[in-house]
């Protein structure tokens, strides 16, 4: 009787053992995903009586003419954020990640910490830091440029529409470059030295390695941290509030989802100062479909080449 009881509770008795992870998820992140794609239904705010208006507000977000520029304005500094990123934080990692696989490289513990020592910092730390560094005069960077001569030594930085969006993201890349380069170097530990042997008795050059050993075996990782790289730059919002402001100063340049996010939902457009709850709900619920679109292409094209 003891064994059919026990026979007929086994089946079940996984469930317990995720229970309260489950329960964490439902309450903290299911339920708030919920109750905000629930709010992008309704209009009004947390002053005013909730009412519901269908689509209206996604309607509005893409054909209102102010609400709609401001949105694609936003949209397209965001890729462009996560593009540098891509290019400059994800590739000076996997440069990094190369340079500290050396065992004979002296130091190597030492580098790999201070790579790795900005990732540590407050995002408003280091952005109000390099706020001051690029300070166009008395800043440490102009100054060091003016005495080296450079025509460019009072140029504002933070304070040019085409640059400051530019300047933040380096500086973001700057701060998160120890993460990428911390998963690339457990990567490559991971490939066996036989390879390594081989391609050295072949002949093969440092390039040819790593593109044909290196690149390919750490291909899984490659998916992961470009995974992680668009979700933290989709999501981002602090680098720039810390360094400009949430109207993405200069002249909305710097204006990205996250800012237009906390700008129409939760402090209110200039110069009314209203938060408009279900318009900042349509944002963030098109910016989660935005984000579940972009992981699974980064899924299939990494793990397409995984298995080519």
């Amino acid at each position: 009787m003891q064994r059919y009881i026990e026979g007929r509770s086994q089946p079940f008795s996984w469930f317990l053992y995720i229970l309260p992870a489950l329960l964490v998820y439902l309450v903290f992140l299911a339920y708030p995903l919920f109750s905000s794609m629930l709010a992008s239904f309704m209009t009004g705010n947390h002053a005013q009586i909730q009412t519901f208006v269908g689509f209206d507000n996604y309607v509005r977000l893409f054909t209102e003419e102010e609400l709609s520029t401001r949105y694609f304005s936003a949209f397209r500094n965001t890729v462009i954020f996560f593009a540098i990123h891509m290019l400059v934080q994800n590739v000076l990692g996997m440069l990094f990640a190369n340079l500290l696989q050396n065992k004979h490289l002296k130091g190597r513990k030492f580098y790999q910490t201070i790579i790795f020592i900005p990732a540590t910092l407050a995002i408003i730390v280091t952005g109000y830091l390099w706020k001051l560094i690029l300070n166009p005069q008395w800043g440490a960077f102009n100054l060091v440029l003016k005495a080296l001569g450079s025509e460019h030594a009072n140029f504002p930085w933070l304070g040019t529409p085409g640059v400051s969006l530019v300047v933040i993201s380096l500086v973001s890349s700057w701060q998160w470059v120890g993460i990428p380069t911390m998963f690339f170097i457990s990567a490559l530990g991971n490939i066996p030295d036989e390879l390594y042997e081989a391609a050295a008795i072949s002949g093969a050059s440092p390039w040819q390695v790593f593109t044909n050993i290196k690149l390919p075996l750490i291909m899984p990782t490659v998916g992961v941290v470009s995974t992680l790289t668009f979700v933290n730059n989709f999501n981002a919002f602090d680098v720039v509030f810390a360094m400009e402001n949430v109207n993405g100063a200069p002249d909305y340049s710097t204006d990205i989802l996250g800012t237009f996010f906390y700008r129409t939902g939760i402090a209110g457009q200039h110069p009314i100062g209203i938060p408009d709850r279900g318009m900042g709900a349509a944002v963030a619920t098109v910016t989660f479909v935005v984000l579940i679109i972009g992981v699974a292409l980064i899924r299939h094209i990494t793990v397409k080449q995984d298995e080519a």
